[in-house]
């Protein structure tokens, strides 16, 4: 059984009431009851994220004594990016954050945090549904890069993208969807790099506010790169730009 994983109604209330970070949470479809009850209403109270899933799906997570849920306790602990942000200015540095919009390959994540953390990004930021689950692959797969980049997880990604517009931070999308490539943003000025998914790219909500819209020069026949890959590109030039 994985170190992570939670299961029953009582053990899941009670962690949710101790304020421990639930990464992901797992209900049974068509389940009710009193436990169930009490279970919706910590759920909601304290806002995590859950899916609906048939009872199958959870026999597969464990095979003990679920009562119709099952839940996964984050290994990391997460940082609030509306502390963050002014922290970073006040220490006078030039905040570089990398957004993720909807990447929920797990190893992508963990790949991804590993090339950030070695570029220097002062945090991830990922919305809480629709992202990868935070477990022992991605710490694996991130080198241990997770325990020392700061993680945020948002409730909306699009009202996030705009809180950092208002402290400063430019907003750099990067996306097929442009006729500009990578070189021409300025990255030397407070910047927050979004990534979106590969099949679905960022969403048309960040893509209107974004500052700046960069593609990376595809010159092969093959259209697309791997998130992870192309996440790193465009982090060094960055990265490039900021030691000139």
């Amino acid at each position: 059984m994985q170190d992570n994983l939670i299961f029953g109604i009582k053990p899941v209330i009670e962690t949710i009431l101790a304020g421990k970070e639930i990464d992901k949470l797992y209900i049974q479809k068509d389940i009710s009851g009193a436990g169930i009850t009490e279970l919706r209403n910590a759920v909601k109270k304290s806002k995590i994220p859950f899916v609906h899933v048939p009872v199958q799906k959870l026999n597969k997570l464990t095979r003990q004594n679920h009562q119709g849920v099952v839940g996964f306790i984050s290994p990391i602990e997460l940082t609030d990016i509306e502390t963050l942000v002014p922290t970073l200015f006040e220490e006078n540095k030039t905040p570089f954050i990398l957004v993720l919009d909807r990447v929920t390959d797990v190893r992508n994540f963990g790949a991804i945090a590993r090339t950030a953390e070695c570029a220097g990004v002062d945090a991830i930021v990922i919305p809480k549904r629709e992202s990868a689950q935070i477990n022992g692959d991605a710490i694996k797969t991130s080198a241990g890069a997770l325990n020392r980049i700061p993680v945020c997880k948002v409730d909306n990604l699009t009202d996030t993208a705009m809180f950092l517009q208002a402290s400063g931070i430019q907003l750099v999308a990067c996306t097929e969807k442009t006729e500009g490539n990578i070189y021409e943003p300025d990255y030397s000025v407070p910047t927050a790099i979004i990534m979106g998914n590969e099949e679905k790219g960022i969403s048309n909500q960040i893509l209107k506010i974004a500052d700046s819209k960069a593609k990376i020069p595809m010159l092969g026949e093959i259209s697309s790169l791997n998130v992870s890959v192309a996440t790193g590109i465009i982090l060094y030039e960055a990265v490039k730009q900021r030691q000139a």
